[in-house]
């Protein structure tokens, strides 16, 4: 078999690792709460500093955009060298950004804590997918799943910080949360730890080649403009919810932003269980299966959510959730294997883009709302999914392991 790298092969008693995937999964939920303060501030801040819907998807826009320029340069600078305390790095620059958080008091420095907070997560994601892919033993569905969930949880928490803290008590109180930057800064750098001791084994143990990506150039081109389309779909919507969902409830059922949080809660609470489901399914019966049924089977429910009662809508809501989460894992495992040997610059590239095209289409569905109506742009964005529909496109696993077809010959 041709070859272009080598790596160190696994000894025969590597096993998953499962404490250091859980604590990366804690630390992504450390780091993702944290993200989320800015969110779910913004009917405080909208309030406060008189923000437009189009403002609100600028701060979005300036924390995501960083994420989108920067995460796969960041993946690719580790999978050149490797720096195991990277991850302890980026807690530290989400924490300072946490802190201008709550010091800001104009548009320009809450758009200022929102670049920072969104550079410390650009470095966090594509690193942390690489400790979780080492620490796989193997299961990469399962740990990629496992990694993100935490990311999930720590999203849907952000809702209910605000509904019983943020949004009763004031900005001010993100100070509060400086201490789960620091928490999560203590876990990382024991990871840190355990990513030199692997490395050093690894370093012992014999050679084994990387195989060269079994796809020409054009149809890798093809696989990843599929591939940036499905993010396009599922990003932009999830992320619209992010950022509008509350403002939604509020102005179609009247309701308090507090209540509006906790059903923003539900929603982003179906998002993390899809991510945990959507991985291990990945592994069992092909991801290519998970990312057409997350897709296009999201499509009747986004379709019928802005047109039902408050109840209806909510169950839309996590049906949505659950569904349409659930090929982000399967993608990311799907993406590296296109390009084998790329791990941190595949997972910062599919990473930078989702969140990179979420942000411009949370500041466009913003600027539309400003226009027509949130409620109106919650109809026209309902139809997102039907890009599922592409997939169609992508490599079958015969094409990506044509060894395998070959060994069963």
């Amino acid at each position: 078999m041709s070859t272009e790298t080598r790596t160190a092969a696994p000894s025969a008693g590597q096993q998953t690792a499962l404490s250091i995937i859980l604590a990366v999964s804690g630390a992504h939920l450390l780091n993702d709460l944290l993200q989320f303060l800015l969110p779910a501030l913004y009917p405080l801040l909208k309030d406060t500093y008189g923000l437009s819907y189009l403002q609100i998807g600028l701060l979005t826009l300036g924390q995501q955009i960083t994420a989108c320029f920067l995460q796969p340069i960041f993946g690719l600078r580790g999978d050149l060298k490797p720096h195991p305390y990277s991850l302890a790095l980026s807690l530290i620059i989400v924490t300072v950004g946490i802190l201008g958080l709550a010091l800001a008091n104009s548009f320009f420095w809450l758009f200022l804590a929102a670049v920072v907070m969104g550079t410390g997560s650009a470095l966090f994601h594509p690193e942390a997918s690489r400790v979780s892919r080492m620490a796989s033993g193997g299961r990469l569905g399962f740990a990629q799943s496992l990694f993100q969930v935490g990311g999930n949880l720590g999203t849907a928490l952000g809702p209910l910080a605000a509904a019983l803290i943020l949004l009763p008590l004031g900005q001010s109180t993100t100070m509060w949360f400086l201490v789960l930057g620091l928490l999560g800064i203590l876990v990382l750098t024991h990871v840190g730890r355990w990513f030199v001791e692997h490395q050093r084994q690894a370093a012992s143990r014999p050679a084994v080649a990387i195989r060269k990506p079994a796809l020409s150039r054009n149809r890798l081109i093809l696989a990843f403009v599929v591939i940036g389309a499905l993010l396009l779909s599922k990003f932009i919507y999830i992320e619209g919810l992010k950022s509008y969902y509350a403002f939604f409830l509020m102005e179609k059922f009247a309701l308090s932003a507090e209540e509006a949080q906790i059903y923003l809660f539900l929603f982003l609470g179906a998002v993390a269980a899809g991510t945990f489901i959507g991985g291990p399914i990945g592994d069992r019966y092909g991801r290519l299966a998970v990312i057409w049924v997350s897709i296009l089977g999201s499509l009747p429910f986004t379709l019928a959510m802005p047109y039902l009662d408050l109840y209806g809508t909510a169950a839309m809501s996590i049906l949505t959730g659950l569904i349409l989460s659930s090929a982000f894992s399967a993608m990311v495992v799907y993406a590296q294997e296109l390009v084998p040997g790329k791990v941190g610059m595949i997972a910062g590239f599919v990473f930078g883009f989702a969140f990179g095209i979420g942000a411009l289409g949370a500041a466009g569905m913003g600027a539309l709302a400003d226009e027509i109506g949130i409620i109106e742009v919650f109809q026209i964005c309902a139809f997102l999914p039907v890009l599922g529909i592409l997939t169609i496109f992508l490599p079958r696993t015969a094409e990506l392991h044509p060894e395998l077809k070959e060994k069963r010959a």
